[in-house]
């Protein structure tokens, strides 16, 4: 025989709704999607439009891959950049786009995680577009799966760091790579707390 469901006492019932307060910011986080939506399209659209030769769109794409050098040094190398369509320059558009990608994948794991976790099911179970990773995600997975997109995200600012290395001095190579390992790090400690947890919750049972 199936108990009834015990209903909350007022104040916990309020306490609990409370959790609706966090929809806007998901919402908010929907709408930075769109807007990363169609940085990505200008972007793509002024490298198609500088390949096949327009003037403007090769000087938008110049300068979105111009690095503003920290030192004299550093601006008399960036002074001789080629003022055309190189390989170099179409890699930095492309990596890019990668980022945008990535940090567009990351808003989507923020928000259907976040809501599926600190809001409201969203059974999503019989439908066949449902993430892999949505049906076991928790506070736990969310964060891990959050410092690995984070480490990807920083993993291609380090290499359009490195590729554009002549303009930049060597303090703020050092900075970015420790940095970057220090995301490493913090990823490695997060799953190892994990799987502690996770160890220690099933001898528990």
């Amino acid at each position: 025989m199936i108990e009834p469901k015990q209903k909350l006492r007022p104040l916990p019932a309020f306490i609990f709704m409370t959790r609706w307060l966090q929809l806007p910011l998901y919402l908010g986080l929907i709408l930075a999607q769109c807007v990363y939506v169609f940085h990505f399209w200008v972007e793509l659209k002024d490298l198609i439009g500088a390949v096949m030769g327009n003037e403007a769109s090769l000087q938008h794409i110049l300068e979105a891959v111009a690095v503003h050098a920290p030192t004299p040094e550093a601006a008399a190398a960036a002074a001789h950049a080629p003022a055309k369509l190189t390989e170099t320059t179409i890699m930095l558009v492309v990596l890019g786009l990668i980022d945008v990608v990535m940090i567009s994948n990351l808003l989507v794991m923020v928000i259907i995680g976040g809501y599926e976790t600190f809001i409201s099911r969203m059974n999503l179970d019989s439908h066949p577009d449902q993430p892999e990773w949505l049906s076991h995600v928790n506070a736990s997975v969310l964060k891990t799966k959050l410092a690995m997109a984070i480490i990807g995200i920083s993993s291609i600012h380090l290499l359009k760091t490195f590729i554009n290395a002549a303009v930049y001095d060597p303090q703020t190579l050092i900075a970015q790579t420790v940095i970057h390992v220090v995301f490493l790090l913090s990823a490695l400690a997060i799953s190892y707390t994990d799987r502690i947890t996770t160890l220690t919750h099933n001898e528990s049972h």
